[in-house]
């Protein structure tokens, strides 16, 4: 049973007193104050409380930079390249040019497409905030201020929630891009019908699909991951986010993710490294459920792993043309490879956004890693230039492993029906298979050994090259976009609410709770102390009384 310290106070993320999992409550010094330092403490964090104004403005000072000339053009021309591609994808709905408008209706094309980007950046947006506040010491602080974000942080920190959300919401995210592309995609040969465009700029824009991935990148996306990466409290601070997290834990609990977990194991095997629980055993009818789910979702990745190398083999995709066999199988395994680093890169960073340097780095590349990072904007910086790589390598993953089988030829994968081959030709499969091994399991082994990844020399040199694309500027309109959006929405830098690793802004019940726990363990040492002395006593007692008889026994000498 777990008693209530300092480290572990009752209001913390409630877990097992011997875990190590990066998304507890980071432990603190508190247990050594006095009584009268606590309440100094206290004092000082009123004081910091009524200063809020002045916390803002030195964490705007440390995270805000003036636009310079250099970044006021890419922020222009990144917003012309957003613009363009927004008007071109709704003018293709509303002329029945995408697949969902032209079977359903433009106007409801329309409005799940933007709804659908809605609900993808608050996704983006959400996994910044919940992974980056978990090492914060003292959740007490923001409750009254922000109920809704203090529900979300203690429902994904409870037992291992948090690995069931990063699981649900890899795959939310990967359908969300594909009901996106479903409603603003051009349909093949629609685009020369209804825009006069140069052959080279629609090939850019509409053939290479460069207008969605601007417009889904940089809107539903980008824009959010900015802000959340500084204000993760106000961020989630709304009950659409707190459903979303719902959601996503529903999903994983379907169990079509759960061959996730088998390859994490393996993992953890491999690397020697132990993965800690954060809740109790599992019931042998919890197991036999559990593990029901894991043959069921390793059976559907194993048959869609089948599909895509048998497909491949055969020169069934939609692959380039005069691409050898070889080339691809090695560009999937290569990318799928890349798209994991990154995937796992995103968790780390934030999942050591708030522990202490020399807590993080332990490596030549961690420290120069973590220099690199928390020099300022470059962490939301390099989101934007990871991101661009993400959707760069999906995009081919996607050209790679998508089927391009006519139904009704015969040429059937596997032999299967034409209704399931036309089920198979819609890509699902290789979405499922990509959201796995591309970024669920990297995801997984990230959460449970953030400071591994951090500190791995491919972390360093990927962060350059996210860097170097973000200095481009083509989706630089995300930083124009974050600022508007941040003064709309009145979001404040977490300094303001719970201040930072090495100085944490603490409220009077955590100190209470720590005085309390203090004086608990005090009291239970000086009852030990003094059952101690009672015993020596005793034993002095007894031995003096055994003397006095040996003393009283007659010499009969």
């Amino acid at each position: 049973m777990c008693i209530p310290t300092a480290a572990n106070p009752p209001h913390a993320p409630k877990s097992s007193c011997s875990s190590a999992s990066p998304f507890h409550t980071a432990p603190t010094k508190l247990s050594t104050l006095s009584d009268d330092e606590a309440h100094k403490q206290a004092d000082n964090t009123s004081e910091d409380a009524a200063s809020e104004d002045g916390t803002a403005a030195a964490a705007s000072i440390q995270h805000d930079s003036k636009i310079t000339p250099l970044e006021g053009v890419k922020y222009l021309y990144s917003l012309a390249l957003l613009l363009f591609s927004i008007v071109l994808v709704i003018s293709l709905i509303f002329s029945e040019a995408t697949k969902l408008s032209r079977d359903v209706s433009p106007y409801l094309a329309l409005f799940v497409m933007f709804f659908t980007l809605l609900w993808l950046a608050v996704m983006e947006g959400q996994q910044a905030a919940l992974v980056g506040l978990a090492p914060v010491v003292d959740h007490l602080v923001y409750r009254d201020s922000h109920p809704v974000a203090y529900k979300n942080t203690q429902l994904v920190y409870l037992g291992n929630n948090m690995d069931r959300y990063l699981t649900g919401r890899q795959l939310m995210v990967v359908l969300s891009v594909f009901v996106i592309n479903l409603c603003g995609s051009p349909l093949p040969g629609t685009a020369d019908a209804y825009f006069g465009l140069p052959d080279a700029m629609q090939q850019l824009f509409l053939g290479s699909g460069l207008a969605m991935i601007l417009m889904t990148a940089m809107l539903g996306q980008l824009t959010t991951q900015v802000n959340a990466s500084h204000c993760m409290i106000d961020f989630i601070n709304n009950y659409l986010a707190l459903f979303t997290l719902y959601f996503a834990l529903g999903i994983e609990f379907s169990g079509v993710m759960h061959c996730a977990y088998l390859i994490q194991y393996g993992v953890a095997l491999v690397s020697g490294e132990e993965i800690k629980s954060n809740e109790e055993p599992r019931t042998w009818v919890q197991s036999i459920f559990f593990w029901f789910r894991v043959l069921l979702s390793l059976t559907v990745l194993s048959f869609s792993l089948a599909v895509t190398l048998v497909a491949l083999f055969q020169g069934k995709t939609t692959m380039w043309p005069n691409v050898p066999t070889w080339a691809s199988l090695l560009s999937f395994v290569f990318l799928l490879i890349l798209v994991g680093m990154l995937e796992a890169m995103q968790i780390s960073f934030y999942a050591c956004a708030k522990m202490k340097k020399d807590e993080r780095a332990t490596s030549f590349f961690g420290k120069k890693t973590g220099e690199l990072i928390s020099k300022k904007n470059n962490l939301p910086a390099f989101m934007i230039g990871r991101q661009l790589m993400v959707v760069s390598c999906f995009f081919i993953l996607a050209r790679v492993t998508t089927l391009d089988v006519e139904v009704g030829r015969g040429e059937n994968i596997f032999g299967v029906s034409d209704a399931f081959q036309s089920f198979l030709n819609l890509g699902l499969h290789a979405a499922l298979l990509m959201t796995i091994m591309g970024a669920v399991v990297w995801k997984l082994a990230a959460s449970a050994f953030p400071k591994v990844f951090f500190n791995a020399p491919f972390t360093y040199v990927l962060l350059w090259i996210g860097l170097c694309l973000e200095w481009t500027g083509i989706c630089s309109g995300a930083w124009l976009l974050a600022r508007i959006l941040k003064r709309v929405m009145k979001l404040q830098y977490d300094e303001v609410y719970v201040g930072t690793p090495e100085k944490p802004v603490l409220s009077k019940d955590y100190l209470d709770e720590v005085a309390a726990s203090r004086d608990a363990l005090e009291e239970a040492t000086r009852r030990l102390e003094e059952g101690r002395v009672v015993s020596l006593e005793e034993e002095k007692a007894k031995k003096g009384s055994r003397n006095d008889e040996v003393d009283d026994v007659p010499n009969d000498a």
